[in-house]
């Protein structure tokens, strides 16, 4: 089934790509002079220094590598995915501050857990590339969208009622799964439903801001008539073609198996 990886518990190969680069480095730190041993003799001290430096970083990377496969193991459980989420929000912190407000970040985080809950980190991940896609081209040309006045509100900054107005149709779908409704001949329609959720709307948002930010000429849908750049209801050539695009790319990740 081309769904099928959303009910798949384990991390696709975005995280699975990152150990070895962890490893690399940590070994890296280890021996931080191994490979200029003359510095060594120059100034001890900057040596014992830089060796506990590198002790804590190593420390540190440590721990994150031990979390990630953590989340990798980690089944589908309530259990599992608020911890998973408490570590990937802490992690992506500084991004999510970009395109959230705080209380944004917080429905963000309910959408996140019940995500992981239904589907799995597949359906994390089919959600998190939505969120940088759709943030990536709302902040496309903002001054210019500002200056015309038809930015999104904050800085591009999405608050809760525009992360549950994407999201309440895969959270129904989300709901449907973990209950369970219809059965197992249900199971995949669940999750094919929650993909084609939020390929629509991701297709709505980059549509818009794209539009916003380069379309040429806008028409009214109802009735063909050029009108103004960020006119509710207007679309553009431009607009669209880049909706199309971001939506098939969104369904490809949810196609993408382990």
């Amino acid at each position: 089934m081309a769904f099928s990886t959303l009910s798949m518990p384990r991390l696709p190969l975005l995280l699975h790509f990152q150990r070895p680069k962890l490893s690399f480095l940590t070994s890296n730190l280890q021996t931080p002079f191994d490979q200029f041993p003359h510095l060594s003799t120059l100034n001890p001290r900057h040596h014992q220094r830089s060796s506990m430096k590198a002790q804590a970083s190593v420390s540190d990377l440590g721990i994150v590598e031990r979390a990630i496969q953590l989340v990798q193991s980690s089944p589908p459980t309530w259990q599992s995915a608020l911890l998973s989420n408490i570590i990937i929000f802490t992690l992506g912190s500084p991004l999510l501050v970009s395109g959230l407000s705080l209380s944004g970040i917080g429905a963000a985080f309910l959408l996140g857990t019940l995500t992981w809950r239904a589907f799995g980190s597949s359906g994390f991940l089919l959600v998190a590339t939505y969120f940088v896609i759709g943030t990536a081209a709302t902040k496309v040309k903002m001054a210019q969208k500002e200056a015309q006045g038809v930015a999104e509100k904050r800085k591009g900054r999405r608050g809760p009622g525009s992360v549950i107005g994407s999201s309440a149709a895969g959270c129904v779908c989300a709901f449907l799964s973990i209950n369970g409704v219809g059965g197992e001949a249900f199971t995949r329609l669940w999750e094919l439903a929650f993909v084609a959720s939020f390929c629509t709307k991701l297709s709505d948002t980059v549509s818009s801001e794209i539009g916003k930010a380069y379309g040429k000429t806008t028409y009214l849908v109802t009735t063909f008539k050029v009108v103004p750049r960020g006119t509710e209801g207007a679309v553009s050539a431009e607009g669209t073609l880049a909706g199309l695009l971001a939506s098939v790319l969104l369904a490809f990740v949810g196609y993408l198996k382990d």
